[in-house]
């Protein structure tokens, strides 16, 4: 597998996406409905309408490449539906992601902020 730095920002277009798109339609997807700079040090994944299959759009300063993934028994745990057409991930629910995992039902304990020690 591909491993990318930790530190790329990773966007999730949530609606389900047409996979005989290439290149120059995902990256319009990207300017256009997801209002992002496809030209930044960022991936853009997208997902068939079946969960079984992602694309990955990135720009890597000499041109455009694109990885795709397809599941042979199982479906990708895709964040439900919002408003926003798209949704920013970090790299480690990217990593949860491609294993199989539900990201968005995990919950790391909530920070605290202290001032004084009691």
């Amino acid at each position: 597998m591909i491993q990318w730095s930790n530190a790329i920002p990773i966007y999730l277009h949530r609606d389900p996406v047409d996979f005989r798109k290439a290149i120059n339609g995902l990256a319009v997807i990207v300017s256009e409905e997801m209002e992002l700079d496809v030209y930044s040090q960022a991936l853009f994944v997208f997902c068939n309408r079946n969960r079984s299959q992602l694309k990955v759009l990135y720009w890597d300063s000499t041109g455009f490449a694109l990885w795709q993934k397809r599941l042979e028994k199982d479906k990708f745990k895709w964040p439900s539906k919002d408003p926003l057409a798209t949704a920013s991930i970090t790299y480690e629910q990217w990593d949860w992601l491609l294993r199989g995992f539900d990201f968005a039902k995990f919950r790391p304990h909530k920070q605290l902020k202290f001032t004084e020690v009691a």
